[in-house]
């Protein structure tokens, strides 16, 4: 195969986040990489370290336009913008299945998991938008101030995930069909999230608030 445009770093993530579109992640390799831009192997070496740096850009590139949709949302009140984080969120989930995938073998830096290095800067940006959204929701009382504000953030972020995970199910070969009955999926899923967020946190296991009192 003919060599398609001069070899660059950003035409190699570039041509894997295609190749993604049509190709499980277990089948990316450099070698087909290689192939498709019609060089050989050794040549990406100049501008990848190796399948990990690769999925690295990957990521990156993919956390980048989840914070690009997000900043795209636009409300004054913060329990609006969290709504909109999350069709946000899963917007980009079935748009990119594979890319998806890539960008959660990454994590933002406030999940502490130390056996693990795989914080993503990129990640983190992403993650910090809905946790300022919820900082001012606790603000002004949407979601109750007694809860642990990082341990919210996760949980949204859980649920997005969640939601997203459930919708690609239907997902073969880079389309993704989604049954009518799913349709208010995200908005009934975070919503639910939302409203028992905004009571107070409950109390937590062997904390004497929680035991009911004996006659």
């Amino acid at each position: 195969m003919a060599r398609r445009d001069v070899l660059t770093r950003d035409s190699i993530v570039a041509a894997t986040r295609e190749m993604l579109r049509t190709t499980d992640l277990e089948q990316v390799s450099l070698r087909k990489l290689a192939a498709e831009l019609g060089v050989t192997a050794p040549a990406l070496y100049a501008h990848v370290r190796d399948k990990e740096d690769l999925l690295r850009a990957v990521a990156e590139l993919g956390f980048d336009d989840l914070v690009a949709r997000m900043e795209a949302v636009e409300s004054a009140d913060p329990l609006e913008r969290l709504r909109g984080y999350g069709h946000a969120y899963v917007d980009l989930a079935l748009s990119d299945p594979e890319v998806f995938r890539v960008m959660f073998l990454y994590r933002p830096a406030d999940i502490e998991v130390p056996e693990i290095d795989n914080t993503l800067p990129a990640a983190t940006a992403a993650f910090a938008l809905p946790g300022a959204a919820v900082a001012e929701a606790m603000a002004n009382g949407s979601i109750h101030p007694g809860h642990d504000l990082l341990r919210v953030a996760l949980a949204l972020w859980a649920t997005n995930h969640g939601v997203a995970s459930v919708l690609l199910l239907g997902a073969r070969g880079g389309e993704v069909i989604i049954p009518g009955d799913f349709a208010h999926l995200v908005d009934d899923v975070i919503d639910t999230t939302l409203a028992g967020l905004a009571a107070p946190p409950a109390p937590a296991a062997g904390d004497p608030a929680g035991q009911s009192s004996s006659a």
